[in-house]
């Protein structure tokens, strides 16, 4: 026997880096879809949209035995919703503005298959009244709000006015269009700073600046009249109050062609990026019932000053004191609608259908209950290191969705093979968990982040966990300003504690016995049965983040002890390396690690706590240490030379023993 040279194994530690289920109410249903065979209501829709929401609605469409027609660009052939659809329709090539926006395609479209309505989904022409006005010419019913309230809800300017009149609470602002640079810093002076700039045609983040003087101001003007022209085509610009440290809530309502309106609580939704939501939850751990029923009761108001039929959402801005104050009303259903579904258990697209069919609600104010607490992690092909996430393209080489834990909803439009293309937006998925309180929902969110396996593009998981871990955000002390305030250099992935290196290394080193262990064993059996008796305790080397730790590990069955820094770990379980997915207890904690690579050299690639190292950074290095390795001949044989003497560090590939 020769002592063998130092065996090394790499592992880059990612630190740690629904298919809607929509049917009635089971142990894991968040909500139901109730079909009344005698409620007619059409026979086919086209929905005019693509991704997770075209399948969202197809799930309720089939549920309630309608059938459904799908849209597509030529990219979009083989798209999930293409499939799921009964079906399908190439609207163009691409570009969205030659397809999902090409109206006499889609019109074109719905004459061919003799759609009765559609559903516009959210984006693309979910608020344009011109399609709505193109529909109804031709009889087709749109499913959402009519021309009128389309128009006045999505311009600011006018939204604002028709908020005041309603006696919904409004930011202090200008009330008319600002006409130029000057006439801006005009007044600003006298709503007084901070102000923000924005587009009366805007949305999504686009067209707004904050201004804390008067050469912000009119930096600000011409930065947002041109982005607002360029965006929607539209350089209109308003101009109000700034509240600062702002929460951004928002009350769901629905309401029918009869004159009842309901409001269906509240949705927090202020951890954002640029604008742009990230993580939602309901209910808002902020309010109060009193706030909560005056801000409904004003959205309520407000929609029915509109004449407002069918899903919509009123948006606010609430400051530390609980003073709320409009924003604006999105005239459609929206991305987080999800989490508004688990606390009610209403299917809201299959309201939007009854609403647009004519029928009446179905309920009254005080049947809209708040059961339990849910939370929404938007995924995205994005790479959180850059702005928070900047946008990532690839095709998704193996995806897999959570779905086999309890309480747990993923909205996808896609599936493992799907391509994250630079035409469309890269969300992949919503990611939404519930629970009987919001520990179980944060919980039930931290243990879906962690099973949820995306290859083949760069993706924001790292930053959804880190957030919905955070200790502020699981106090609830959060406003629009949690991640630059928390991340002011930017997202650098998740800070090892002492005890999450010393887990790390414990795991790591459990991980690297368990697989030369293994690879000792075929079908079961030792590979060679004159090889001596399994070894049981073992010296290794492990390096993490530069730092080297000598760690002594020992195993009973499928337990192996590690003592790490002269502190004992405890870590257990049955891996296969050949699984995604590595559940561990360590220390009598539940974790599930996941493994992003092996390569032929032994080399493996965790993710570990979510988050990721930077590229190419070797992070956790073990080298065996005193390891006998035996060497067995495959058959009888006379030794010819033997090339290496007792104590010399050998090479792999050295020649050691020449046989005849």
């Amino acid at each position: 026997m020769v002592t063998s040279t130092l065996q090394r194994v790499v592992l880059v530690a990612k630190h740690a880096s629904f298919q809607s289920r929509c049917c009635v109410v089971s142990s894991r249903v968040q909500y139901s879809t109730v079909y009344d065979s005698n409620e007619k209501t059409f026979d086919k829709i086209l929905i005019a949209n693509r991704g997770e929401i075209a399948c969202r609605v197809m799930k309720t469409c089939k549920k309630m035995g309608i059938k459904t027609v799908a849209v597509h660009s030529d990219v979009d052939a083989s798209a999930v919703h293409v499939k799921m659809a009964d079906e399908a329709v190439c609207v163009g090539p691409a570009p969205t503005n030659k397809s999902y926006l090409n109206m006499d395609a889609i019109m074109d479209a719905i004459r061919k298959t003799g759609s009765q309505a559609v559903h516009p989904g959210y984006g693309f022409l979910s608020e344009n009244k011109e399609f709505a006005k193109r529909l109804a010419a031709e009889d087709v019913v749109f499913i959402g709000p009519d021309t009128h309230a389309i128009h006045a809800m999505g311009d600011k300017i006018e939204s604002k006015l028709l908020a005041k009149a309603a006696n919904v609470n409004v930011i202090p602002g200008f009330d008319g269009v600002v006409e130029n640079v000057e006439d801006a810093v005009k007044i600003a002076g006298e709503i007084g700073y901070p102000v923000m700039i924005k587009a009366s045609a805007g949305g999504g983040g686009k067209g707004m600046r904050i201004a804390w003087n008067d050469d912000e101001t009119r930096e600000g003007f011409r930065l947002s009249s041109q982005e607002a022209a360029s965006s929607f085509g539209d350089d209109r610009l308003l101009i109000e109050k700034f509240v600062d440290n702002p929460r951004h809530i928002e009350i769901q309502v629905l309401a029918d062609k009869h004159g009842n309106a309901l409001w269906l609580n509240e949705r927090e939704c202020s951890i954002q990026r640029r604008n742009q939501k990230v993580v939602e939850e309901a209910p808002s751990t902020f309010l109060d019932p009193e706030t909560r029923r005056a801000m409904g009761e004003q959205a309520v108001q407000l929609a029915k000053a509109v004449q407002y039929s069918s899903a919509g959402t009123v948006e606010f801005l609430v400051d530390s004191n609980k003073n709320f104050y409009f924003l604006e009303m999105n005239t459609r259903l929206q991305v987080e609608h999800p989490i508004t579904e688990c606390i009610t258990g209403l299917d809201l697209v299959q309201q939007m259908i009854r609403v647009a069919k004519g029928f009446p609600l179905l309920h009254k104010q005080e049947d809209i209950p708040i059961n339990g607490w849910a939370i929404e992690s938007r995924v995205y092909a994005e790479d959180p290191y850059k702005s928070f996430g900047l946008p990532s393209i690839g095709r998704l080489s193996q995806y897999q969705e959570p779905i086999n834990l309890p309480k747990v909803r993923v909205d996808s439009g896609i599936q493992e093979g799907s391509d994250i293309s630079i035409y469309y937006d890269p969300m992949i998925s919503k990611l939404v968990t519930y629970g009987a309180t919001r520990a179980e929902a944060l919980q039930r969110m931290e243990d879906a982040l962690d099973n949820y396996v995306i290859r083949g593009v760069t993706h924001n998981i790292p930053l959804l966990r880190e957030i919905i871990t955070h200790p502020r955000f699981i106090s609830g002390d959060i406003t629009t300003n949690f991640l630059p305030e928390e991340y002011p250099e930017g997202f650098k992935g998740h800070q090892l504690t002492s005890e999450g290196r010393r887990e790390l290394v414990a795991t790591a080193a459990a991980l690297y016995v368990s697989a030369q262990l293994r690879s000792q064993r075929f079908l079961g059996n030792l590979r060679v049965s004159t090889t001596p008796q399994e070894r049981r305790q073992w010296e290794l080397c492990v390096e993490l983040e530069k730092g080297s730790h000598a760690v002594a590990v020992s195993r009973s069955g499928s337990t192996f002890t590690v003592e790490v820094d002269g502190v004992k770990v405890e870590v257990s379980g049955e891996w296969n390396l050949a699984s995604a997915l590595l559940p561990v207890t360590i220390n009598r904690t539940p974790r599930v690690l996941q493994c992003l690579s092996r390569d032929a050299g032994g080399d493996i690639t965790l993710q570990y706590l979510g988050t990721q190292v930077a590229e190419g950074q070797e992070i956790c290095v073990i080298e065996a240490m005193k390891m006998q390795n035996s060497l067995i001949a495959a058959k009888a044989a006379k030794v010819k030379s033997v090339h290496c003497k007792a104590g010399e560090t050998v090479g792999e590939g050295d020649l050691l023993v020449q046989l005849e």
